[in-house]
């Protein structure tokens, strides 16, 4: 099976910055990468998410993080980074490395790491 690894989360105050990183168990075949995030109470929501594919660049981002969250991944391919500037008390959340493999496409989760905010 695909086996997900994340580390990163912390506990951090309002305007400090963050990495997290997530490394899949397999390279080939992954259609793309990405991360979402559940806070208590609330559905996981997509954070962003990168597809994996001859052209550079594609990503998507959710309205709330746009401008301060950066999505990359290694040389690889095999690992993506969320970079987290700015974070504010409403980032607090559990985040969840996905990755999207094989045909039909199949997706894959992590076990999520926490990152609490406070002001």
């Amino acid at each position: 099976q695909v086996q997900l690894v994340e580390t990163g989360g912390g506990l951090v105050q309002a305007g400090d910055s963050l990495t997290l990183s997530c490394t899949t168990s397999r390279i080939f075949r992954i259609n793309g990468m990405g991360w979402y995030r559940q806070a208590p109470g609330k559905q996981r929501e997509l954070v962003a998410f990168t597809a994996f594919t001859i052209s550079r660049g594609i990503t998507n981002y959710a309205e709330s993080v746009k401008g301060r969250f950066t999505i990359s991944r290694d040389n690889a391919e095999n690992t993506v980074f969320l970079q987290m500037n700015s974070l504010k008390p409403e980032d607090t959340a559990v985040y969840f490395c996905n990755v999207v493999i094989g045909n039909p496409p199949r997706a894959y989760w992590g076990q999520g790491t926490q990152v609490t905010v406070s002001s």
